[in-house]
């Protein structure tokens, strides 16, 4: 009967200690995890996300303002008898049109490849230069967060005897959330493209510098 008793004791402790050590497994797993490689993994995927995302606003400036800029047509120039420019004035109603399609179609892009996520060698996230691109990958998901920001940039300079460089860019920001297990953090990345550079023959004093392009843009608010 004793025995019985001790085997049934012993046996209790086993499980016991199997569940135990089963707990401690998982907890340190966990540690290991959220402590050391995810941050790793964040770190290591960082410089992807940005080059990828940056790609992809790229793309998506070049397709819209080849497709729908055109400075002549865009910036209004009025001249005086002697051919000097008296005024110069941007259509905004049209650039922020513009404005608006690079930001919707950039977010649409953005989700897409967001949903795929960016694949990362292990041996890259462990800074092993030997296995560097070799290894299970990791895939990595990125969401847009926040806003998707369009604004203008107007630069002029001298060029010469009465020539103007005229400079328009656009700058796109975003926030792209990095999304891990047990572990997220957020990017900003802005990106600024030259859409436009014209020279302008003719004097071009600052008063006629009229473009209504100072805080011209689109702001689209991210949608999960």
């Amino acid at each position: 009967m004793s025995t019985i008793r001790n085997f049934s004791i012993n046996k209790k402790i086993k499980v016991y200690f199997i569940i135990v050590l089963i707990i401690f497994i998982i907890v340190t797993n966990i540690y290991v995890v959220n402590f050391l490689i995810s941050p790793a993994i964040i770190t290591a995927s960082e410089a992807e996300i940005r080059a990828q995302v940056t790609e992809i606003i790229n793309s998506v400036i070049l397709k819209e303002y080849t497709k729908e800029f055109n400075y002549d047509s865009i910036i209004h120039t009025e001249k005086d008898r002697d051919g000097n420019i008296v005024m110069m004035k941007a259509d905004t109603l049209r650039m922020n049109k513009i404005a608006c399609d690079v930001a919707i179609k950039s977010q649409k892009e953005l989700k897409n490849v967001g949903e795929d996520g960016v694949k990362i060698p292990l041996g890259y996230v462990l800074k092993n230069n030997l296995f560097a691109f070799f290894g299970p990958n990791i895939t990595v998901k990125m969401q847009p967060v926040g806003y998707i920001e369009t604004k203008y940039i107007s630069n002029f300079e001298s060029a010469g005897i009465n020539q103007t460089r005229h400079k328009i860019y656009v700058e796109v920001s975003t926030n792209m959330k990095i999304i891990v297990p047990l572990k997220s953090e957020n990017i900003s990345i802005k990106n600024e493209v030259p859409i436009s550079e014209t020279i302008i023959v003719g004097k071009v004093p600052q008063t006629a510098l009229n473009l209504g392009l100072d805080g011209s843009g689109f702001k689209l608010q991210n949608q999960k």
